[in-house]
């Protein structure tokens, strides 16, 4: 029996010369967060064995306080709690959606004590703990001058930040989204601007003064135009019998939000093309694109000027494409030419060296036959002249 309490002392010996009690290596910081945002606290322990670390919410003040254990999923899944235990004991916290009912102390815990969950022994120091305070304020108001642009060729937007006394720490402005490199400011003022020169149907669209805070604020201002729709081609050419592709996008703010396709009659009127019509018009629209896809195309029916039309909250607009309808042989038809062409040329040829070949023998037998003519019985001739003469 003394052997065996002789082994459990020896093993309790070795337990404390390898246990270490738990200690904080990070810290959650205090946070100060807007209503609707979201915020993150995390923390890291070690100690041997890795301690086990748990997150809690504190209300109230002393003796008034009140402890209430995060768990993943808690607040309307509105918390998120991660925790991984390799080299050392690591958890983060995760609330979204914040509200005021979120403000107040949040407390992260490390134990690495063996009892630390037994309720029934004496108490000891069996928790380590940790301490942030989250305070979730009202979100700060921006005045937007003006709050809307409409038929205007030019235009300066304007947005000052008021009732926060969170730092600024610089400014921008969106555009649909996009950053304008060119608004990029690092000036810690609540007050931006942007100059907008010439108001065209590429510029339109929504526009966001953001301010750098803690989470970064953000007001739109809409810049809008009436829409402009364009062909992507004036000019398209089909084959009989195959299909086409008429397209048309449009530009502006609002885009349209209806769109329709219609066809120029010979009285030039409009008829409308209803989509998937006897399965041979299908159209497809977007709120920047539409386009019309006509299967079967013949010649006689299908070929004449079809005309798309974009409907937005500001008016309308079109524009009109030229449909030509070629024959299936069309394709044929210019090989058929060369041939021809061809034929013509090596024809030509034949007969031209046909008929200058017997032109060129008799001119060759007439110089070779024709004897050279000298001029020596005239020198005699001239010579018994002058003898005569002489005498």
């Amino acid at each position: 029996m003394g052997r065996v309490w002789g082994l459990i002392a020896l093993l309790m010996c070795f337990y404390r010369a390898n246990a270490a009690a738990a200690g904080f290596i990070k810290c959650p910081l205090s946070l100060t967060k807007i209503v609707s945002g979201w915020a993150e606290l995390h923390c890291e322990v070690v100690g041997s064995p890795l301690p086990e670390v748990q997150w809690w919410f504190i209300e109230g003040h002393e003796p008034n306080e009140t402890f209430t254990q995060l768990f993943d999923g808690a607040r309307d899944d509105r918390v998120r709690v991660n925790a991984t235990y390799l080299a050392h004991s690591t958890s983060t916290i995760h609330l979204t959606d914040l509200g005021l009912h979120d403000t107040g102390t949040y407390e992260c815990r490390a134990s690495n004590d063996p009892d630390r969950n037994e309720l029934k022994k004496t108490p000891k120091i069996k928790w380590i703990r940790s301490q942030a305070n989250v305070i979730v304020i009202e979100r700060p108001n921006i005045i937007a001058e003006p709050f809307e642009v409409f038929n205007q060729t030019s235009a300066v937007l304007r947005c000052n930040l008021t009732e926060t006394t969170l730092p600024v720490q610089g400014s921008h402005w969106l555009l649909n989204g996009k950053v304008i490199e060119s608004s990029k400011s690092t000036e810690p003022s609540p007050f931006t601007s942007l100059s907008l020169d010439k108001i065209t149907t590429h510029s339109g669209g929504k526009y966001e003064c953001v301010f750098l805070i803690d989470p970064p604020v953000q007001q739109a201002v809409e810049v809008k135009t009436p829409p402009h729709v364009g062909a992507y081609k004036h000019s398209e050419n089909g084959d009989e019998n195959d299909k086409v592709l008429l397209t048309c996008v449009s530009h502006g703010y609002p885009l349209p939000s209806d769109w329709s396709w219609s066809k120029t009659q010979a009285d030039g009127s409009l008829a409308p093309i209803v989509n998937n019509t006897a399965e041979k018009y299908e159209i497809k629209s977007t709120p920047n694109k539409t386009t019309l896809a006509i299967t079967d195309l013949s010649i006689e029916l299908d070929k004449g000027e079809y005309v798309c039309i974009g409907v937005s909250d500001l008016g309308a607009s079109s524009d009109r494409i030229q449909l030509r309808v070629r024959s299936r042989l069309a394709a044929v038809w210019p090989f058929l030419g060369i041939v021809v062409e061809v034929i013509i040329l090596v024809t030509i040829i034949f007969i031209y060296e046909k008929r200058r070949k017997p032109d060129e023998i008799q001119d060759d037998d007439d110089s070779g036959s024709a004897p050279l003519k000298s001029n020596s019985d005239t020198n005699h001739k001239e010579k018994n002249v002058r003898q005569r003469n002489s005498n």
